[in-house]
């Protein structure tokens, strides 16, 4: 059964099972002792953050390690902006985060802080400008990902790593979705990362943090990790972490090459096979394992579980398959569609068999869903066409209300609208995407009774 959401979670990968299994037998002292099992256990500790910071980048002295990836961002941006807290309490990042930095900025929030979101170009990048007029006097970090774990764009860290030392602010860089690809280029200040995204366990994270970023760790004291991540060290998953780490770092210019082909061929594919389909990301500027598409008209927790019952995992940022029933705050930020949505994260070694298995799958399902759903296979001009219409669409979820608008757009005149009344938070997304689309105007959105009325002109 191929798995294609190795952004979510990288398989084990061998070096991974084969030096965990030889540190629980090796590694389970406290390499804080001084007799002979604890020196032993210190040998691999040092051994492994050696090899980490070397992949990193850093100083073995500047890394330590963490129980997540989402603790060492909350105990870098925590640290950092207690440490500059007499500059001010302003934090920057960019409107395509992820989670774990949106709530500490949220937490930042509450506390009594404040913080700025950068947009993002349709892309998903953010133009270095843009964030460099984000920067304040008061600014005390700054935090920016390497590449999205959504849609997979590299965003420009070099570039605004310069503009942020110019400026004397430190950048936190999230790295969680590129380590495993090659260390982050640029003057950043601080760095976090998983390493079950690159094929390590799970439970293992990592925070860089340079000689001069002034820092103070919040919470309780503790004697390990420089006072950064208290608690005894899981130490055969450290050691697992940074073997694995240094393991996909040697195969990752081969498999980018091959992988970034597949992807190519899934983005150029999907194109032409599925209609009514957009596929998101900078096409150039990406991850080599990552791509991302909408479909419209699409229930995307049901075409998740066709592509399950088909035996592929995928994964995927429609609010039709969130708990929340919101779209993704990435897909949201971009302004593209969020109906339908589709991630496809292939991990290293991933057959072309397979992908081309996947190509063949996916219209089919789409098209099932699709009629499942009552789509349109074509929006047919009426014969009679009404001034104007208004589709009664609220209580109802995505992607019913775009279904209904394209049902019954050819209905009206050139020049006439269509208003659509809907109170699902997608359609905020989704019906402008539409029309972007369809190359139909979208003319806005006004508050009703029950959520929104969204009003579209046909063009053609």
């Amino acid at each position: 059964m191929p798995y294609f959401d190795t952004a979510s979670a990288a398989p084990l990968h061998p070096v991974a099972r084969q030096a965990l299994l030889a540190a629980l037998d090796e590694g389970w002292a406290d390499p804080a002792r001084l007799y002979r099992e604890g020196r032993r256990a210190r040998l691999l500790l040092d051994a492994a953050r050696e090899a980490a910071a070397e992949a990193v980048g850093c100083r073995p002295d500047e890394l330590v390690f963490t129980s997540s990836g989402t603790t060492a961002v909350h105990a870098g941006i925590a640290g950092a902006l207690s440490g500059r807290r007499r500059v001010g309490r302003h934090l920057a990042l960019s409107a395509v985060e992820h989670s774990s930095v949106l709530h500490s900025a949220a937490a930042h929030e509450a506390a009594g802080g404040s913080f700025t979101e950068v947009p993002v170009e349709r892309s998903g990048a953010v133009d270095p400008a843009a964030y460099a007029g984000a920067l304040r006097a008061d600014t005390a970090l700054a935090c920016l990902q390497s590449a999205n774990h959504e849609v997979g764009t590299e965003q420009p860290v070099a570039e605004v790593a310069a503009l942020c030392a110019e400026a004397g602010v430190p950048l936190l860089v999230d790295a969680a979705q590129s380590l495993g690809w090659g260390p982050v280029a640029g003057r950043w200040s601080l760095l976090t990362a998983s390493a079950h995204k690159w094929g390590g366990p799970a439970g293992v994270g990592l925070l860089a943090v340079r000689k001069g970023v002034r820092f103070a760790p919040q919470g309780p004291a503790g004697e390990r990790e420089s006072g950064r991540a208290p608690g005894f060290e899981n130490l055969p998953a450290i050691v697992a972490a940074a073997a694995s780490l240094r393991a996909v770092r040697d195969e990752a210019a081969a498999e980018a090459v091959r992988l970034r082909a597949l992807v190519a061929r899934i983005r150029s594919v999907v194109a032409e096979r599925v209609g009514d389909v957009e596929v998101v990301g900078d096409p150039e500027r990406r991850l080599p394992h990552l791509v991302t598409f909408s479909c419209l008209y699409v229930d995307g927790e049901t075409l998740l579980h066709e592509l399950d019952r088909h035996g592929f995992s995928v994964s995927s940022g429609s609010s039709c398959t969130s708990s929340t029933l919101e779209p993704s705050h990435v897909l949201k930020a971009m302004g593209v569609l969020s109906e339908g949505n589709v991630r496809v994260s292939l991990p290293m070694g991933t057959a072309e068999a397979d992908v081309d298995r996947f190509l063949d799958v996916l219209p089919g399902v789409v098209a099932e869903v699709r009629e499942r759903l009552g789509a349109p296979v074509s929006a047919p001009p009426s014969p009679a066409p009404v001034a104007s219409l208004v589709v009664d669409a609220l209580g109802r979820r995505c992607p019913i209300p775009v279904i209904e608008l394209a049902k019954v757009i050819g209905e009206v005149p050139v020049g006439a609208t269509v208003t659509v009344l809907a109170d699902d938070e997608a359609a905020r997304l989704d019906i402008p995407a539409w029309c972007e689309m369809r190359e139909q105007e979208y003319v806005g959105e006004e508050p009703t009774d029950r959520g929104s009325a969204y009003v579209v002109r046909r063009l053609s």
